[in-house]
Parts: C-alpha cells; sequence; structure tokens
C-alpha cells in the first residue's frame, strides 16, 4: 500500500547552485528509481542554523513529498547516509490530519488571490458616506499645582 511521505534533507551550503540542484536531482531519481512518485518539490534555500552541524554553520534546505512503499524509505535514508553533501535529514509519514490540513490551507489560498480584487472593486462601487460632524471637545479641568514649600531640603541645590 502506497503512503504518502515527507522528506526534509539539508544540503552542504558550500557548494554551488548547480553542484546544490544534482545532489536534489540524485535524491529525485533514487525516489523515482524505487517506485515512489513526487507529489511536490520545496526547496527553501540557504539557512543559517542556530548551532554548528558537522562544523558548518549554513545549509541549503530541500523538501519533498511523494507517494512510496515503506520499503522505500531505508533505501532513501541509505541514499542520504553515503551522499556526503547533505548534511542532515529527516522523512515522516504524513497523516490523514495533515492531509487535510494541508489541502484546506491550499483551497483557502486560492480564494484569497481573488479577493483583494473584488474588494477594491467593491469599495470603488460604494457610494461615499456622509461626513461625521466632530464631537464637541470637553471644557478644559483646572489643572492644580503643589507648591513646594519644604526650605529644610537642600537636595534641589546642586
Amino acid at each position: 500500500m502506497k503512503r504518502i511521505y515527507e522528506t526534509t534533507f539539508i544540503v552542504n551550503a558550500g557548494l554551488d547552485d548547480p553542484q546544490i540542484d544534482v545532489v536534489i536531482e540524485k535524491t529525485k531519481e533514487v525516489l523515482v528509481k524505487n517506485g515512489a512518485e513526487v507529489r511536490d518539490l520545496l526547496k527553501w534555500g540557504r539557512k543559517r542554523f542556530a548551532y554548528p552541524i558537522k562544523k558548518k554553520n549554513n545549509g541549503f534546505y530541500t523538501v519533498i513529498e511523494f507517494s512510496a512503499q515503506g520499503d522505500v524509505i531505508a533505501k532513501l535514508e541509505r541514499h542520504y547516509q553515503l551522499d556526503e553533501n547533505i548534511i542532515r535529514y529527516l522523512t515522516i509519514q504524513l497523516d490523514k490530519k495533515a492531509l487535510k490540513a494541508k489541502a484546506a490551507a491550499e483551497a483557502s489560498k486560492e480564494p484569497a488571490a481573488v479577493a483583494p480584487v473584488a474588494a477594491v472593486a467593491a469599495v470603488a462601487a460604494a457610494p461615499t458616506p456622509e461626513p461625521v460632524p466632530a464631537a464637541p471637545k470637553p471644557a478644559a479641568t483646572p489643572s492644580v499645582t503643589v507648591a513646594d514649600d519644604d526650605d529644610d531640603n537642600d537636595d534641589d541645590a546642586t
């Protein structure tokens, strides 16, 4: 039975962009060669680590969502271990709740792109409201000042 997985891996950021793309393509090839179907590939880009990992401070983050049999995960993680340019990796199985949340988030993004155009059109078509008269200002309250009649205190004189 095919399940949906998500793998995140960090590539050495010291490599050039074409070299990073080669590492990502090799990982995709491992997945496809073993019968997985790549659903989505996200390149998050270069990020700074919170702490050094394998004496590195930066890494290129990549996320791949794919559907595959369970035995593909062992082969994928073996590939990660053998590739010296992959610093860290994590592969998880996405549960039904995560898939529903992701689908809902994608569905809510599409109407949001149309909504600003509709909102601008609605504002442009709406009649201008009558100006509201300003509320009267309250009467000024007299301020009370307290006189300092403490002549014995010499703290003020410096």
